[in-house]
């Protein structure tokens, strides 16, 4: 408990922070391929939802049109619920500032999941409302880890990733001349090589959890999911609870004194 304390409290270290980051990005490839396997899309590409817009204007395709709007719209609530709450929970000086983003994460799962029999209901972006769920999911997952971690992990979509490991990977193989001075010579970040290394191998196989659950198991497989994210959370949010507890019971204190 004091380790998921440390990984999800108020006070942060690029250890935990990376820590926390495959653990999300284990997530997101789970929620990611899961919910390919439901809804045929991937609802944290956020670069293809923008395009298809483009596209299907040009091709009077209204229908989709509104359904990658929808989506777009969903990420971007997302993103926004998770500055709203971590904002709140600053002003109220909580610990679980971050923790709140997660809770509210696991609750969108087993709303996801309860969704299930509801798969083709359509929303007014023509778009089924478990889509518009994934796609706010996303956004939220994606908005904490970029605010937890200055913008340096990113776990919901690899181009990214990819792109900063193709670097460090050019920097690696990179030949320096023999005798060349030490201040122009091309050295690899490694440590950054391992963290997105790692984050991309966290977010492939959480992809393959989540497809295999969901393709044998069906929607009751996030349950699991939700209740790791759920421990992630809780030690904040308990800490909190009991430190409002201690300040109610002072408050009776005073007011029963003589």
């Amino acid at each position: 408990m004091r380790r998921l304390r440390h990984l999800t409290g108020q006070h942060r270290t690029q250890a935990t922070n990376r820590l926390l980051g495959r653990a999300l990005a284990f997530m997101a490839g789970a929620i990611n391929a899961g919910g390919f396997m439901v809804v045929s899309m991937y609802t944290s590409h956020m670069t293809g939802f923008a395009s298809m817009v483009a596209d299907n204007l040009v091709l009077g395709n209204i229908t989709l049109v509104l359904g990658a709007v929808g989506a777009l719209l969903a990420f971007t609530a997302g993103a926004a619920a998770t500055a709203m709450l971590v904002n709140w929970a600053r002003q109220h000086h909580l610990r679980s500032e971050y923790a709140l983003a997660l809770l509210l994460e696991a609750v969108l799962l087993l709303v996801f999941g309860l969704l299930g029999a509801t798969l083709n209901r359509q929303t007014p972006f023509a778009v089924p409302l478990t889509v518009l769920v994934l796609a706010f999911t996303m956004g939220l997952q994606n908005a904490l880890v970029t605010k937890i971690s200055s913008a340096e992990i990113r776990t919901t979509h690899m181009t990214g990733v990819i792109t900063d490991l193709g670097i460090e990977l050019g920097k690696l193989l990179y030949w320096n001349r023999t005798g060349s001075p030490p201040e122009s010579r091309v050295r690899a970040n490694r440590s950054k090589l391992r963290l997105l290394g790692s984050l991309l191998g966290m977010f492939i196989v959480g992809g393959l959890v989540g497809a295999t659950g969901f393709k044998y198991i069906g929607f009751v497989w996030v349950a699991p999911l939700a209740l790791l994210l759920l421990l992630l959370s809780l030690p904040p949010l308990l800490s909190d609870a009991r430190r409002s507890l201690r300040v109610r019971r002072k408050a009776k204190a005073v007011q029963h004194a003589p």
